[in-house]
């Protein structure tokens, strides 16, 4: 614990660095040197609004995914595990084939929803939910979904690159209220998963522990899986399907810091939004805006492959 505090300060130095940096930096170099007619308004009303937007997803997908990590007690777990990324996808996808684009965010955050409410019906159509049976239906209705959505892009036509784009990811269209529901998505899904830090510890020792150590497993399983829902489901909503962020951050937050998840997950929300700003400010800056997700499969594969590596799991 004794670095935890140094630790958070240097992140948050690096977070707020990383904002204002990206912010000015663009196509057309640095924002605060330029002097072209408009430049204010740019970097005010487009620029602004999508660093913070990328920098609130990216700190959603990162918590939603320790929180998720330690409640299955997998180091493999990832925030759409449980079929929410598909959920949403396919929402979007409804949205661009038979409503010509609009609503897209709506119809993905209810997609993102609906499929986390179908695996936790199913899953707990008994009244108990194992971790096993959760990650199976999770994975099973991924995929049904996933069905779906081919099958609309096979008829999607002239939006078939609509389609392609969203599910690759990205902030082209990020507005203000993007980057405000964001954070009002982040703060009180992110202050619940903070404050049962504690729970997630227990559980992660095991429900016999943390039923001797008096958690009820139950609802702190219920309530982890609600926080992290919220959060997938608005970063779905907002940007489309972005992998790696939650599958990497937690990792780099533990090297740092330890397993405590009450200092992982505070921790993860300024590592995941730094990585996304970045990786967003580069592919608008030098990769003539594609898709962020591409980026971050780029940098998070080789770092967790690297991980698997220093585990021994790769011989």
């Amino acid at each position: 614990m004794t670095r935890t505090v140094p630790v958070i300060i240097c992140l948050s130095i690096a977070a707020i660095t990383t904002i204002v940096l990206c912010t000015f930096i663009g196509p057309a170099g640095f924002g605060f040197v330029s002097t072209a007619s408009g430049a204010a308004d740019i970097i005010g009303s487009i620029r602004l609004p999508r660093v913070l937007a990328a920098f609130f997803v990216g700190a959603s997908l990162a918590v939603a995914g320790a929180a998720m990590q330690a409640l299955f007690k997998n180091p493999m777990a990832d925030p759409y595990i449980l079929g929410t990324s598909s959920g949403g996808a396919l929402g979007a996808s409804l949205a661009i084939v038979f409503f010509g684009g609009l609503f897209v965010p709506v119809f993905a955050w209810i997609g993102a929803v609906v499929a986390i409410l179908i695996v936790w019906s199913i899953a707990g159509r008994r009244g108990v939910i194992s971790v096993e049976t959760l990650l199976l239906t999770g994975i099973a209705v991924s995929f049904f979904f996933s069905a779906i959505v081919s099958f609309l892009i096979a008829i999607a036509g002239q939006n078939v690159h609509q389609i392609i784009f969203w599910l690759m990811g990205g902030f082209w269209n990020a507005s203000p209220a993007d980057a405000v529901l964001s954070a009002c998505i982040l703060i009180p899904a992110g202050l619940l998963l903070f404050f049962m830090g504690r729970d997630l510890n227990a559980l992660s020792l095991g429900e016999e522990t943390a039923a001797h150590l008096g958690i009820d497993a139950a609802r702190a399983r219920w309530t982890v899986l609600g926080g992290s829902t919220l959060l997938v489901a608005g970063a779905v909503s907002i940007a489309g399907s972005i992998g790696f962020v939650g599958l990497v951050c937690p990792h780099i937050v533990r090297m740092l810091l330890g397993p405590d998840n009450r200092v992982v997950i505070p921790a993860c929300i300024l590592v995941g939004g730094i990585l996304l700003v970045i990786s967003d400010t580069l592919t608008r800056t030098y990769f003539s805006d594609l898709p962020v997700g591409i980026i971050t499969a780029f940098i998070g594969a080789p770092f967790f492959i690297w991980l698997i590596w220093q585990r021994g799991e790769v011989t």
